[in-house]
């Protein structure tokens, strides 16, 4: 077996000193181009692996990212996770995922044990209200972090789609085709996906002189449980929705379920859109209108502000990078039963 080459070995090709090397190692930025070069050209040429535990330890780095999330087993996270751990990959980091189910208690915990030097930096979409204590937590963290679908706090980095944009989109489809008794389903306001939302499908009648029926707006959770229990109750009323919007990623499982116990038809008896691309939409026949965005760019974008805090060591005001939603109506979209078409201009 070949013995492993050194620190030293790579010092006496590129004709440095073994300082260099290690500067050049620890990505030192008083370091000369061509010696840089030079000392690259030597580590590749020789194969040299630096000791990663010994340079997080003389940086104090574990190259360690913490991932918190409410439901890690949620197919549209796929994407997110994935491009995330790539963008890590390539800078030398790897990923430690934890799954909250939402518990606030958890939450907590999780960041406490990640502020403890166990990792360098958090991505994390909290489930958690930012106010009192776990505000508190946050602002006191001794790492960076980059909220995930968050807008809050307004102190921070934070990457997240443009629900609102998307929401209003869907809701204005429907409209159009006639529907005026329109549920929406999603999460509580004091989060962002949930604030977001309502507020698209409230502009969206607005901007056509209506008012939402009030009690077809649920803004409770975004748990297909809840989602399965909420629809069924509405289509349970005599003058009951003729459309849905599903307003979480994990939702339309239980709108679906629901419709389908109720022995309705989509879309000739109900319509219904969905949040966040996934198989379900394609696969089910008819195809499912969804409002979508791309998780890879949500997971790329948050990976590169979080390593930027990481490498550079500093805080810049605080960066918001929207994501952009698309609306596709596909098949599950059409003018409520017994119209004749939709509403004219």
């Amino acid at each position: 077996m070949a013995k492993a080459s050194t620190i030293r070995d790579v010092a006496q090709l590129a004709q440095v000193s073994i300082g260099t090397v290690s500067r050049v190692v620890n990505d030192a930025v008083d370091v000369k181009p061509h010696i840089r070069k030079a000392v690259e050209n030597a580590i590749e040429q020789l194969g040299y692996v630096p000791n990663a535990a010994a340079k997080s330890m003389r940086m104090g780095r574990t190259r360690t990212v913490g991932c918190i999330l409410r439901e890690i087993n949620i197919a549209q996270l796929g994407g997110f996770v994935s491009t995330a751990q790539n963008v890590l990959n390539e800078s030398g980091y790897s990923m430690l995922i934890s799954n909250t189910e939402g518990r606030t208690q958890r939450e907590i915990q999780l960041l406490r044990r990640f502020s403890n030097g166990q990792v360098d930096g958090v991505l994390m979409g909290p489930y958690t209200p930012i106010e009192g204590e776990f505000e508190e937590i946050l602002r006191a963290l001794p790492i960076p972090f980059v909220m995930i679908d968050r807008d809050q706090p307004e102190w921070c980095d934070a990457v997240y789609a443009d629900h609102e944009g998307g929401t209003f989109n869907a809701t204005g489809h429907l409209l159009d085709l006639g529907h005026r008794q329109i549920a929406l389903l999603t999460g509580p306001t004091r989060l962002h996906p949930g604030a977001a939302r309502v507020r698209g499908f409230e502009r969206a009648h607005a901007a056509r002189g209506l008012q939402p029926v009030p009690e077809f707006v649920i803004a409770e959770s975004f748990l297909r449980d809840h989602a399965y229990r909420a629809t069924s109750s509405l289509l349970g009323l005599s003058q009951r929705p003729t459309a849905v919007i599903a307003g979480g990623i994990d939702m339309l499982s239980g709108v679906l379920r629901a419709i389908r116990t109720r022995g309705l038809s989509i879309p000739q008896d109900i319509s219904v859109v969905a949040s966040g691309q996934n198989d379900l939409c394609d696969l089910h026949q008819p195809p499912i209108g969804v409002v979508s965005w791309d998780q890879n760019e949500v997971g790329a974008t948050a990976a590169t502000l979080l390593l930027n805090h990481i490498i550079h060591e500093k805080r810049d005001e605080p960066r918001r990078v929207i994501i952009p939603t698309t609306f596709n109506p596909q098949s599950s979209c059409a003018p409520p039963k017994g119209a004749l078409g939709p509403p004219a201009a």
